[in-house]
């Protein structure tokens, strides 16, 4: 039985980590960009999901058709602020 060995070496091509934490702060801005990305969609998805209701089923839940864009928004609000501050928010 013959063993195969391979010499490896770092290519040339090999990408250098960025300078001074810039990948870290790169990476954290593209997380909070695709964060922001996924709340707008599910923003609308719960804007469009309201407007379907008549407004009989939005006077059970509270809202009148006038408010289904500021409700969106402030429970986004809500919702962003229980992220950012985390456990030390809850009552």
């Amino acid at each position: 039985m013959t063993a195969i060995r391979t010499n490896i070496q770092p290519s040339s091509t090999d990408t250098p980590a960025l300078p001074g934490g810039l990948g870290s702060l790169l990476s954290r801005l593209v997380n909070r960009w695709v964060a922001g990305v996924i709340a707008r969609s599910e923003r609308q998805a719960a804007r469009i999901a309201l407007r379907q209701l008549d407004d009989r089923e939005l006077k059970d839940i509270g809202l009148r058709r006038f408010q289904i864009g500021d409700a969106v928004d402030d429970i986004a609000s809500e919702r962003t602020r229980r992220q950012q501050c985390g456990l030390s928010c809850q009552q």
